[in-house]
C-alpha cells in the first residue's frame, strides 16, 4: 500500500467508525483533495461529513476548533503546511491553548492534516518545513510519519486523540510503498521507533529523513557498520528515553533533518542527547540538515540545498572515522 493509500483508507475506516469525524479543508471534496489522499470519500460521506471550503484558512481552522470544542472530531486539511500561517493565531492561541485555559472544561480534538517539504520545484514559499513553529507550543502535539503503516497507526491515534494534533505529511512520500496490516492499532503518540538496532552509531532522523538514515544505514551495513536507526515518529511530545538510550549503547549520534540547522528540531535532540548521554559520547553529536536559503526553485540548485543520503553517510562516516571506528 502506498503512504497515500494507507491515509485515504485510514480516513475511510475512522470515518465508518465515528459518526462525529468529518473532513474540512480546501478542495477536499469535488477535487478530491490535491494530493488525492479523499478521493472517493465525498461520494461514500456527502457533503456535510467532507465539506469543502473557500481559500481561508483562518477561517476553516477556526470554524474546526468550534466543532471540535462541542463534541465532533474535525479532520482539517490544509493543502501545505506553508498555508497553515495563515492560520497561526487560530492553532497556536485556540487550539493549543483552549483546554487549559478554560480549565479542563473542553477539549479540541481534531487533527490538521498538512504536507510539507521540498524537492518538488514549488518555489521557497510552498517547499519549507516549518513543524518547529508548532513543536514549539505546548497544547499541541506533532507528529510526523516515514511509513505507510505508521502513516495509518499515527492518523488512527491522532483522530481518537483529545488533543489538536498536527499531522505532517511529506510531499515525497506520498507514493513510498510498505506493508500495513488490516489491523494495525493505533501507535501511541510521543513513542519514537527503533526501526533498525546497531551498535556502532545511532543514525535519528523523521519523515522523510528516517528513510534516508535507513538507505544510509544498509548502505553502511555493507561496509561492515552497524547502525541504529531511531525515526522520531512523534516532535512534540518527543521520545527523549529513546533517544538517550540509544546513544548511551552506541557512543554516537548523527542527526538528519528536513529543516533549517539553526534552532531547528535536530538542535532539541542534540541538547537532549548531551542532557542525558553527555559522559557516553565518544564524539560531538553531528547534525545534517538543508541550506539555511530560501530554497531555489531550479532543480539543481533545490537539489544541493536539500539535505541527501550522501550528505548523511558522509556524516556517518567522518563521525566513526573520528573515534576509530572506521578509517
Amino acid at each position: 500500500m502506498t503512504y497515500r493509500e494507507a491515509l485515504r483508507e485510514t480516513l475511510r475506516e475512522e470515518m465508518r467508525r465515528d459518526d462525529d469525524v468529518f473532513l474540512i479543508g480546501e478542495e477536499i471534496g469535488v477535487f478530491e483533495g490535491s494530493y488525492k489522499i479523499t478521493a472517493g470519500l465525498l461520494d461514500e460521506f456527502g457533503e456535510k461529513r467532507v465539506r469543502d471550503t473557500p481559500i481561508a484558512e483562518e477561517g476553516f481552522v477556526g470554524a474546526a476548533i468550534g466543532a471540535a470544542m462541542l463534541g465532533l472530531r474535525p479532520v482539517v486539511e490544509i493543502m501545505t503546511i506553508n498555508f497553515s500561517l495563515l492560520a497561526l493565531d487560530q492553532i497556536v492561541n485556540h487550539a493549543a491553548k483552549i483546554y487549559g485555559m478554560f480549565g479542563g472544561q473542553t477539549c479540541v480534538p481534531m487533527v490538521i492534516r498538512t504536507p510539507g517539504g521540498g524537492g518538488q520545484q514549488l518555489g521557497a514559499t510552498h517547499s519549507q518545513n516549518i513543524e518547529l513553529y508548532y513543536a514549539f507550543v505546548p497544547g499541541l502535539k506533532v507528529v510526523a510519519p516515514s511509513t505507510p503503516a505508521d502513516a495509518r497507526a499515527l492518523l488512527k491515534a491522532a483522530i481518537e486523540d483529545d488533543d489538536p494534533v498536527l499531522f505532517l505529511e511529506n510531499l515525497s512520500l506520498y507514493n513510498t510503498k510498505g506493508e500495513v496490516p488490516e489491523d494495525l492499532p493505533p501507535v501511541r503518540i510521543g513513542k519514537a521507533a527503533i526501526t533498525r538496532e546497531g551498535t556502532d552509531i545511532t543514525v535519528i532522523g523523521y519523515s522523510r529523513m528516517a528513510t534516508v538514515a535507513t538507505q544510509v544505514a544498509e548502505r553502511l551495513a555493507a561496509e561492515g557498520v552497524s547502525v541504529e536507526v531511531i525515526d522520531l515518529r512523534s516532535l512534540r511530545p518527543l521520545d527523549r528515553d529513546t533517544l538517550v538510550a540509544s546513544v548511551r549503547k552506541t557512543g554516537c549520534a548523527v542527526i538528519g533533518e528536513d529543516d533549517w540547522l539553526t534552532y531547528g528540531i535536530g538542535a532539541e535532540i542534540a541538547a537532549t542527547i548531551s542532557d542525558g548521554a553527555f559522559d557516553y559520547l565518544d564524539a560531538p553529536v553531528r547534525r545534517v540538515a538543508m541550506a539555511e536559503v530560501p530554497l531555489p526553485y531550479a532543480k539543481p540548485l533545490e537539489k544541493l540545498a536539500l539535505p541527501s543520503a550522501d550528505s548523511l553517510y558522509t556524516a556517518v562516516t567522518e563521525t566513526l572515522a573520528a573515534v576509530g571506528r572506521r578509517r
